[in-house]
């Protein structure tokens, strides 16, 4: 954890600073941490909240993703942490330009801004008891959307046939995202 804290520490405070390249990083594992991402996307360390805003966003600029694992990772270690669903919550949503050309522009807790379209997937997936709207944020690192930008993000749908079923999804960047069968919409409990 020395590492990773003073690998932290250094980049605390300089804006607009790239992503460091985690996937040409290949430490020595190095066990597991006891940092959790909750489903509600609070970051917890040993069972308390990390308060520090500006931690969490440079804790996730280190994230990486492997099969169903997630680790931290620096030039010189990789530790193992929980995630409970997805890394990131989608806070806002935003719409620039509109009809075919429209975008949907994401922000998400962490602060990283991903607009919706043919590298960024809107994604409707199973979770925790219910479905529930995901965007694709980077290598495998997604974004639950929060309950406020799905209600957005529903206020913008719209029904389309797709082969023998009616869809129903939203546009953006010239991506039409099917969320869901609309024969589904009304008996799934948790929209």
């Amino acid at each position: 954890m020395n590492d990773l804290m003073r690998y932290a520490a250094d980049l605390e405070g300089v804006a607009g600073r790239r992503l460091p390249p985690v996937d040409q990083w290949n430490p020595e594992y190095c066990g597991e941490l006891d940092l959790t991402i909750r489903a509600d996307g609070t970051w917890t360390y040993q069972g308390t909240p990390i308060r520090r805003a500006r931690l969490v966003r440079l804790f996730s600029t280190v994230l990486r993703r492997e099969g169903e694992r997630y680790f931290l990772v620096t030039p010189v270690e990789k530790l193992k942490i929980t995630v409970e669903d997805a890394p990131f919550t989608a806070v806002l949503m935003r719409e620039e330009g509109a009809g075919e050309d429209s975008k949907l522009v994401f922000t998400t807790n962490v602060g990283d801004e991903v607009t919706a379209g043919r590298d960024h997937a809107l994604s409707w997936r199973n979770r925790l008891g219910g479905g529930a709207p995901y965007i694709h944020v980077r290598a495998g690192l997604d974004a639950l959307l929060s309950r406020s930008v799905m209600f957005d993000l529903v206020s913008l749908g719209e029904t389309r046939l797709i082969g023998e079923t009616e869809k129903f999804g939203v546009t953006s960047g010239g991506v039409y995202f099917p969320l869901a069968n609309v024969s589904e919409i009304f008996s799934d409990a948790s929209i």
